[in-house]
């Protein structure tokens, strides 16, 4: 048995996925533990810590009135709940969840919303009741929703008429799903109307006393290889690490309101929409906006009083391509950019039409928030920022050793001989997978960069192939999977392709079957194109697509995406240089 103790004492470390049971007989006993310089309690919940925290203020006179959360789309509604509004209305969602739909303490929840209010009702309720919230892309299609209800064993779905029908579709073939919650205003057979049962519910609810490590969500993140994997973050590396992490990012004062033009799906949502404003007391404020619209995004600047607004820089790149001489951003003070790469023309623009710094940072689903340019700190063109106080980011070598200032190697961050708060649990059910991406005291972020003699990370490129186009970030395998379900395709190889817009896009080189060789190639482009929006989610979609006779391979037969994507890049730039 003396395997199975290493194994256990392993995850426990790690925090790796067991089943939750086990988790909370583990847990519920613990004394504080010592992360690093930090004390970590051995309980935990964001919402009776933190949101409850301020509500309580409200009722006693001692926090400003104003909103929590200010909800607007662009038919004229909006919605405006305080703290203790909210804690009421999580409250009731806490029921739905935990009396109405029977789900337990560590029971998952997939949550598949786009920006309405329920989207921060749902989480805040599952976490009162200890349940795992699985936030999803509206964008997803069958197969992918499919996945992951079958991988997850979701016991429920909380989803809006974006996705129903898929829904519907794969739940014969997902018997872990036992609930179907739809938000929308009309019904739909075999689901339950989320919101008659919320307005029904009790506003009464006993929040769970959950502990620090354990599961508070699970994100799907795309890998170079294989089906999107889960990464566990728990209550500590969600809600403790916000309240570290105050003051040292975008430093939101109670009277503050934030703006986070992101996809409902992604860890940036949670992190600059929910955690980083309620940490602080400030207000969140959240634009239905349906689909990119940078005249939209233009008039809600200028006609609400949003002082910090956080986006990716295509969101930047998009507005600058708009006549901003027409709009007054009489609020706005800052300005915050990440998830892809921050072009130094992109910086320089926005400030000489806006005055306003664009402010960097840098974080991955698995790491959160790991460096940033805070409002106190100098704009470096082409810079990350610094690391996170709690985080040790370096600059290693192959070997996992530390290069100095100035050098370029590969970013990672120390984990051993203690994994910092704020660190996800790991890849659930993959220990292997998990274990694998450290090198040496150090978890690889698969990017390269250099740090400067000022702690300024430069980023230079993926070590790896994942492709990060306008924030998103895409595997290969998951498009090329798509791809070779069309007849036309014998072989495929997905890289990323630079592009002025996006920072760089989705690229494919295909190797057609003979008797699709006389077929016109761009309709055959176009339809490739438009199978991979039917298959997958439409931002995998390949916009640029070459024909070739043959891939580049290993003596082993494996594709090698690298050469290609050396090729591509190199191809771009001598094309500038001309």
């Amino acid at each position: 048995m003396h395997w199975l103790w290493k194994l256990q004492g392993l995850c426990l470390r790690w925090g790796t996925w067991m089943p939750h049971r086990m988790v909370h007989i583990r847990t519920r006993h613990l004394a504080p533990l010592q992360w690093g310089h930090q004390e970590v309690p051995a309980k935990f919940n964001f919402a009776s810590d933190v949101l409850d925290h301020w509500a309580d203020m409200e009722k006693a006179g001692k926090r400003h009135p104003g909103p929590a959360l200010w909800w607007v789309n662009g038919n004229g509604d909006e919605v405006k709940w305080n703290f203790r509004q909210l804690s009421e209305l999580s409250q009731q969602a806490a029921n739905v969840l935990s009396k109405v739909c029977s789900l337990q303490r560590g029971d998952r929840v997939a949550v598949v919303l786009s920006r309405v209010p329920e989207w921060w009702l749902v989480v805040l309720g599952c976490m009162r009741a200890g349940l795992v919230f699985l936030p999803g892309t509206i964008q997803m299609k069958n197969k992918d929703i499919l996945y992951r209800l079958q991988v997850s064993k979701a016991r429920a779905i909380v989803a809006g008429d974006e996705v129903a029908q898929a829904v519907d579709t794969v739940a014969p073939d997902c018997p872990s799903l036992k609930t179907k919650l739809l938000v929308s205003e009309k019904s739909q057979d075999g689901w339950l109307d989320f919101k008659t049962l919320l307005r029904e519910a009790s506003t009464t609810h006993c929040c769970m006393e959950t502990g620090s490590q354990e599961s508070a969500a699970i994100y799907f993140t795309s890998g170079t290889s294989g089906l999107p994997k889960m990464a566990e973050h728990s209550h500590a590396s969600l809600g403790i690490k916000a309240k570290m992490d105050a003051g040292k990012w975008t430093d939101l004062q109670a009277t503050d309101i934030i703006w986070t033009i992101s996809d409902t799906g992604w860890i940036l949502n949670m992190l600059s929409s929910f955690l980083e404003p309620w940490t602080s007391g400030a207000c969140t404020f959240i634009h239905h906006l349906p689909t990119f619209d940078p005249l939209v995004i233009l008039k809600v600047l200028s006609s609400y009083p949003i002082n910090s607004m956080v986006g990716a820089p295509i969101v930047y790149r998009m507005l600058l391509l708009q006549d901003l001489s027409s709009y007054k951003f009489p609020h706005l003070k800052y300005c915050f950019t990440g998830g892809e790469t921050l072009l130094p023309d992109t910086l320089e623009n926005w400030r000489a039409q806006t005055g306003l710094d664009l402010r960097e940072f840098y974080g991955q689903t698995e790491t959160g928030l790991t460096c940033r340019v805070s409002k106190t700190m100098k704009v470096k063109p082409g810079h990350l920022g610094t690391a996170i106080p709690h985080y040790d980011v370096q600059v290693i070598d192959d070997k996992g050793n530390v290069l100095p200032p100035g050098t370029e190697g590969e970013l990672g961050i120390r984990v051993k001989p203690i994994r910092p708060v704020g660190f996800f649990s790991g890849y659930v059910d993959n220990l292997e997978k998990t274990i694998a991406n450290i090198r040496g005291d150090f978890w690889l972020t698969g990017d390269r960069g250099i740090k400067d003699q000022d702690g300024y990370f430069q980023f230079l490129g993926r070590a790896d192939d994942i492709i990060n186009s306008s924030g998103y970030r895409i595997g290969p395998s998951e498009v090329e999977n798509a791809l070779m379900e069309h007849p036309a395709v014998v072989e495929t190889a997905v890289i990323s392709s630079p592009d002025p817009i996006r920072g760089e896009v989705v690229k494919a080189f295909v190797v057609l079957d003979p008797q699709f060789l006389s077929h016109d190639l761009d309709q055959l482009t176009k339809e490739l194109q438009q199978h991979v929006k039917l298959v997958t989610a439409p931002y995998k979609y390949p916009r640029k697509i070459e024909f070739v006779l043959d891939l580049p391979k290993t003596v082993t037969g494996k594709i090698q995406r690298a050469k290609l994507r050396d090729k591509e890049w190199k191809r771009s730039e001598q094309a500038r240089a001309q």
